[in-house]
């Protein structure tokens, strides 16, 4: 894993991530008034939420990773590095929003609708990360016709599949996707049931073709969890049209505070 700077001293994985972070932010804010949530709730949020799940990813990453730092456990705190999980960032970013939302007494649904285009947007991004690092890529290409970007991409002397941009470009899909849809769902929480379903399929095909998946024993854990997430996703999502059928789309949580 290489730890690529620019200009010589800036990580540009963590650039990157930094900038996927202030984007998210900013796609939060221009969507309050439409959701009816106070205003600029969003950087309060994203104060609360964003530290837990960077601490999330990483614990989740060095949590399968632990040979790689057993003898230098200093170098858990050097993100800068890559090794940021994603599902362990949803999981503690979920947990942060859940007290966040119980705090503000705002309903977790609304706060995860809020988060979820910004969310895979981030990740779209953050995969050229791993491109910078050399990391997060596929099996040999050994088809001269596929050798080349971005089918393939030149890592470890051979042409290796280009999966951090088969799921970047993906998420670019589902943030799209997402942004389509976010005023007509009929319940709160139904944008990011879709996230996790339109991510999960997406990542638990891509995952299948990586070489450096995180195991559990023979498990590859991410593809596993995406699986699951995804058929539960979906479930919910079909109980929920059945429950709010006829209801006019997203209803609004809050009074609009410009209007008083």
């Amino acid at each position: 894993m290489q730890n690529r700077l620019l200009f010589g001293f800036l990580p540009i994985y963590g650039l990157l991530i930094t900038c996927a972070m202030a984007l998210g932010v900013w796609l939060c804010l221009r969507q309050e008034k439409r959701m009816g949530l106070p205003r600029e709730i969003s950087v309060d949020f994203a104060l609360a939420v964003l530290p837990a799940a960077v601490i999330g990813a990483r614990l989740y990453y060095v949590a399968f990773q632990w040979p790689l730092y057993a003898d230098h456990p200093l170098r858990v705190l050097y993100i800068w590095e890559g090794g940021l999980a994603i599902y362990g960032g949803v999981i503690g970013g979920a947990i942060s929003a859940l007290i966040f939302s119980k705090a503000k007494k705002i309903p977790f649904g609304a706060l995860a609708d809020l988060v979820a285009p910004a969310l895979i947007l981030g990740q779209a991004i953050g995969r050229w990360g791993n491109y910078f690092n050399g990391e997060a890529y596929g099996q040999l290409i050994t088809q001269p016709v596929l050798q080349r970007f971005p089918f393939a991409v030149f890592v470890d002397g051979g042409w290796h599949m280009a999966t951090f941009f088969y799921e970047s470009a993906w998420d670019f899909a589902g943030f799209w996707l997402l942004w389509r849809l976010r005023g007509k769902t009929t319940a709160r929480g139904n944008v990011f049931f879709l996230y996790l379903v339109w991510y999960g399929l997406g990542r638990a095909v891509i995952e299948g073709w990586r070489t450096d998946s995180l195991m559990w024993g023979g498990v590859r854990v991410s593809q596993a969890l995406s699986l699951a997430l995804c058929l539960f996703s979906i479930a919910a999502l079909f109980i929920r049209h059945r429950r709010h059928r006829g209801e006019s789309p997203y209803p609004l949580p809050f009074p609009d505070e410009e209007a008083k």
